[in-house]
């Protein structure tokens, strides 16, 4: 069934309704109190308002550090270094940039210390406010922004992170699949090495976008005390399984000889597809919060490979061969053994999320 414009897209479009109606409401709200730079509170409210539920709780988290620091440090500063007129400005906002800057570049949580200090030393100039006052606005204005931004992405449209974090593995799966045909024809044929590498980098930055939503996952269980089980024992299976595709890519750079080739191109034929079948189920499995099906056939295709191997070195095939394909065989032998263990591993950590 093909899929319409609205439901493809409808994440993107979900969050520029909690960007908008962050902004509007903030609006509203700092009309209501008083606001002294409503302009600042709107902004911190699209700002924070991000695409999940924990990515906004992790920015608000972030945003308020660094706010408060810049907002305190800065206050100190202008309260005892008055710019009366423009040279002292000038050395006002050096002194009170200076180690927020460094700060910032030490601690990326405090990456909005050195815009904070800004505001506050100068805002004064337009506003004709003390230092302190000035401050203390900022930090109303970003508590008032960031409450609304984290009440917005709770309520509107919620996109949670766990969600987003399980369609993450879903995808990495569903690419460990497409690409599994491409690395195990380089047993039979030579392959473009980049071209192998391109599908290793696709898989690590589809492995990256799920730690990411990893952690944000784990600022919503702490900002609303989640139940929800830890999402880090599912991320270990899968970068078990992204470190034994690169190990299986390594092998498949070499060609099997044509004496071996001949013999076992139909059980890594076997593996390749009964594998790209259970990856796939594995990720439908895990949108759907249900248990992967047991593949006998899978693990059928890794026995039949395992006895040719068997069979090839009863009958002295291997023994005849220079050392160097011997152990480009057993290479592959070995990882291969340890994909099917991590193929275990990983339904038994989908089956763990299960309803």
């Amino acid at each position: 069934m093909e899929i319409g414009p609205l439901s493809r897209y409808r994440a993107q479009l979900a969050l520029g309704a909690r960007i908008t109606i962050a902004a509007v409401a903030t609006l509203g709200i700092g009309h209501l109190l008083g606001t002294p730079m409503i302009l600042w509170a709107v902004l911190t409210a699209v700002i924070l308002t991000q695409m999940s539920v924990g990515r906004s709780v992790k920015a608000t988290i972030d945003y308020s550090f660094g706010t408060l620091g810049g907002a305190i440090y800065a206050g100190l500063v202008s309260n005892y270094v008055p710019g009366a007129h423009e040279l002292a400005l000038l050395l006002l906002l050096g002194l009170a940039i200076a180690p927020l800057a460094l700060l910032s570049a030490l601690t990326p949580r405090f990456s909005v210390a050195p815009a904070t200090g800004v505001i506050v030393v100068l805002a004064p100039t337009i506003t004709h406010v003390t230092a302190f006052h000035s401050a203390y606005d900022r930090v109303l204005e970003v508590a008032l922004g960031g409450a609304v931004a984290l009440f917005v992405s709770h309520l509107v449209f919620p996109a949670r992170a766990r969600i987003l974090a399980l369609e993450a593995g879903a995808d990495m799966l569903d690419l460990m699949a497409r690409a599994l045909p491409v690395l195990f024809s380089g047993f039979a044929r030579p392959q473009d090495p980049e071209s192998i590498r391109d599908l290793q980098r696709g898989v690590g930055d589809a492995f990256a976008r799920l730690d990411k939503m990893e952690q944000e996952a784990r600022h919503e269980r702490i900002a609303f005390l989640d139940a929800e089980p830890d999402l880090a024992p599912l991320l270990r299976a899968l970068l078990r399984m992204r470190h034994d595709l690169v190990m299986i890519g390594r092998a498949a750079v070499t060609p099997l000889p044509d004496a071996l080739r001949l013999r076992l191109e139909a059980p890594l034929a076997a593996i390749t597809e009964t594998a790209a079948a259970h990856l796939h189920d594995c990720g439908a499995a895990l949108t759907a919060a249900g248990a992967p099906n047991v593949s006998a056939s899978l693990e059928a295709a890794f026995d039949a490979y395992s006895g040719e191997i068997a069979t090839l070195r009863e009958e002295g095939i291997l023994r005849s061969l220079p050392v160097e394909r011997v152990e480009h065989v057993f290479a592959l032998g070995f990882a291969l053994e340890q994909w099917r263990g991590d193929l275990e591993e990983l339904d038994r950590r989908i089956a763990e999320r299960a309803r």
